[in-house]
């Protein structure tokens, strides 16, 4: 009798033993993969290039400054995009300058090294035209846009509505975005030019 009550003691001393490894093995485990914080986990990096509709050129970061005059393929017109996995929130960065597109409370478009800011934050709508526009998360109604001279316009005097704040998403050296590739062709002046001065095989 004895040595069963003895043998029942320590089975019973070892299913608790076991117990107590097992949640702590499982609380070390919940730890160590919560241990980063969630916005960086849900994190997403895109590269690609902002066409602006207004200028035919693309957005490109030199630093403080920020214009839409850069060429297809062009260093500094190759962009970081950041963007959680859940919403369509954004931080834009230019690859080479290591600098984010930011708006600030007078509505002035300016390049900065911390995009970690509201200010530098953005949030993509996709337009019934197939370009997209970026609204600041901070300033409600208020869009990144470049006039026809490739300049930033005060977010105050933009809308949804003007050419000045549409983009197209693009791969560089003019490779389109495979989502937008399908959906939309730019034809402009010049090609427009070329095809009415192009000879016409028939009257030969």
């Amino acid at each position: 009798v004895f040595l069963s009550f003895f043998l029942f003691l320590h089975l019973c001393v070892s299913l608790s033993l076991e117990s107590q490894q097992s949640s702590a093995d499982f609380r070390f485990y919940i730890e160590n993969h919560t241990r980063n914080p969630d916005d960086l986990s849900r994190k997403q990096v895109r590269i690609y290039q902002l066409y602006s509709r207004t200028t035919g050129k693309h957005v490109q970061i030199l630093g403080k400054k920020i214009n839409a005059n850069g060429d297809d393929g062009g260093k500094y017109a190759l962009l970081v995009v950041e963007t959680e996995t859940f919403g369509s929130h954004v931080r834009i960065k230019g690859k080479e300058s290591e600098h984010y597109i930011c708006m600030n409370k007078k509505g002035k478009v300016v390049g900065r090294p911390d995009g970690r800011k509201q200010e530098c934050v953005f949030i993509e709508e996709f337009l019934e035209n197939n370009y997209t526009a970026l609204v600041s998360a901070k300033y409600k109604g208020w869009y990144l846009g470049f006039n026809r001279t490739g300049q930033p316009k005060k977010g105050s005097r933009t809308t949804q509505r003007q050419q000045e704040v549409h983009f197209m998403k693009r791969q560089p050296m003019g490779r389109v975005d495979p989502l937008e590739e399908f959906r939309f062709t730019t034809v402009t002046k010049r090609t427009r030019r070329a095809r009415r001065l192009k000879p016409n095989p028939k009257k030969n």
